[in-house]
């Protein structure tokens, strides 16, 4: 008997009709993916991270940061064309304008992290305009200027740290002994700012309180300490929610009713800001409150023009912090014309990276 399980040639043709559909013209300028070539020799990083634009993945979308990155800090450089008096930004007093405001805003994991450092880098040359982070972006870049954090392990015992005295984020430890002596540090200057507040029915924002903590560490390897000396404000919406807000308790409780720490004064000055700005650029390290916060400023004007986003937060959950650039697009938060980008990764493995090809070779170039 004949089988007949063979295709015929009218199968065959509907099958290679299904499979090789006919391309369309690839888009002029569509760039062919090529990796790093490591037979080149004397091969640097830049080189490297210049190749990352036609890897594909996530490095290509690091290289896209980088060329956003690079943009704000071109366009920051533009003179202004307006009056005098619109030469300076509306708070805080006396700090200058640029063409394009640089938003920066980082999470407290990452100052625990050795990416303080890079952050602080950034910071001192005076390449942002406006910080904003959280409690712990505050208080952990004090107490290392007193004490270290050491490197640990993800996987140490919780049960055993505790009664040790050890606390850990992630694979970095913080003796409790950091968190005493940033008491000791804290509580002078607290009462120091209630008296201000008495005699002077002075109005505390967390701003004027960490642009104060900045000025009294004198540690050039603080953050807070160059914010502070080029005037570059520090938002912290929630700064109570952290060690810091544990300080302002207990001092409350000894000193009753404690210091008063506006936030609605806070929310209009970084509104204003972008609201005053002719061009803005948001970088965002993680995501939560510090995310939105700079964001939700954008909206004031219809979006930031330049936008990058670095964390690892998915968006299936509807967290802003997982959310893609384009979701912020649909609230006004960041310009349809934008270029926007966000890295899907852990940010002390790539904001360096970005540092190096961006705010390093700005700095350098100068000098």
């Amino acid at each position: 008997m004949s089988s007949n399980s063979g295709a015929s040639q009218e199968d065959i043709a509907t099958a290679q009709g299904a499979v090789l559909v006919k391309s369309c013209q690839v888009p002029d300028g569509s760039i062919p993916i090529r990796g790093f070539d490591f037979n080149t020799p004397d091969f640097s990083l830049s080189g490297i991270l210049a190749s990352y634009m036609s890897t594909g993945f996530q490095a290509s979308h690091l290289a896209q940061a980088i060329q956003q990155v690079n943009q704000m800090l071109t366009l920051r450089e533009v003179p202004l064309e307006c009056d005098e008096d619109e030469k300076k930004l509306p708070y805080p007093e006396g700090r200058d304008k640029r063409s394009c405001t640089i938003f920066l805003g980082y999470t407290s994991n990452l100052v625990t992290s050795g990416l303080r450092e890079v952050i602080r880098f950034c910071v001192q040359h005076d390449l942002v305009d406006c910080i904003v982070t959280s409690a712990g972006g505050i208080e952990e870049d004090l107490i290392k200027c007193l004490k270290p954090s050491y490197l640990g392990a993800f996987t140490m015992d919780g049960k055993t740290l505790r009664s040790n005295g050890m606390n850990r984020a992630g694979n970095v430890l913080i003796p409790n002994d950091n968190y005493c002596a940033f008491e000791d540090w804290l509580n002078p200057i607290l009462d120091e700012c209630l008296e201000k507040q008495q005699k002077e029915n002075f109005n505390w924002t967390p701003s004027k309180l960490i642009q104060v903590l900045g000025e009294r560490i004198n540690d050039e390897s603080s953050i807070l300490y160059w914010a502070a000396k080029h005037k570059i404000p520090v938002f912290c919406p929630a700064l109570t929610d952290g060690s810091l807000g544990d300080m302002l308790y207990f001092h409350s409780v000894k000193s009753a009713p404690g210091l008063r720490v506006d936030i609605v004064e806070d929310v209009r000055h970084i509104n204003t800001i972008a609201v005053k700005s002719l061009k803005t650029g948001s970088i965002i390290l993680g995501g939560g409150f510090v995310k939105h916060h700079i964001n939700n400023a954008n909206l004031m004007r219809n979006g930031s023009d330049h936008t990058v986003y670095i964390n690892t937060g998915q968006e299936f959950d509807g967290s802003d912090s997982g959310a893609q650039p384009d979701e912020a697009v649909s609230w006004g938060k960041v310009k349809p014309s934008a270029g926007a980008v966000k890295v899907h990764a852990e940010a002390t493995l790539v904001f360096p990276l970005l540092v190096s090809e961006t705010f390093a070779k700005h700095v350098h170039r100068k000098n």
